[in-house]
């Protein structure tokens, strides 16, 4: 498990706002050198804790309106199937093992409700898919954040080794 402080959260909270921010940038806003910065990131980044740096889309301004979850239960044995041809389906966001009733909780978008609904055809056509439900997105009130959990776990970590915060 990677142990991370004040100072690490705030990079990633930083970096979350604009992944395109350069070091000097980053270093000056959080009163730290650039090769503090420079060796922060290299560290979140080689344990996995930064998995990448990438574009957050407004997807209705692509003209795709309508999102969706469907909760799938599926057959016994056949998850390591599904999953596979789900991923195979462009429309498909993300996807998630679940415990309880559904096996599965698939995120999705499209154009319009006649294609989701075609898309859900389409699900409900794979082997091994059994039952699906489906809940629409009306908005997005929260979209999905971890800036808050980060400040949250690490405010007694301090601020780095030598670094004392900069509000104090």
């Amino acid at each position: 498990m990677l142990t991370i402080d004040q100072l690490d959260a705030e990079l990633i909270g930083l970096l979350t706002t604009d992944a395109r921010a350069g070091i000097v940038e980053l270093a000056a806003t959080l009163g730290v050198t650039r090769n503090t910065v420079q060796s922060r990131i290299k560290r979140l980044e080689d344990t996995g804790l930064i998995r990448s740096f990438r574009p957050e889309l407004d997807l209705s301004l692509a003209g795709i309106d309508v999102q969706a979850f469907l909760a799938l239960e599926l057959e016994q044995g056949y998850l390591t199937s599904v999953v596979a041809a789900l991923k195979e389906i462009p429309e498909v966001l993300e996807m998630h093992a679940t415990t309880g009733r559904e096996d599965l909780l698939v995120r999705v978008a499209t154009r319009d409700h006649a294609s989701l609904q075609e898309l859900i055809e389409k699900v409900l056509s794979i082997v091994g898919v059994w039952h699906s439900s489906t809940t629409v997105a009306l908005t997005t009130p929260l979209p999905y954040r971890t800036q808050p959990l980060l400040q949250a776990i690490t405010s007694d970590a301090g601020w780095g080794r030598s670094t004392p915060s900069p509000q104090v």
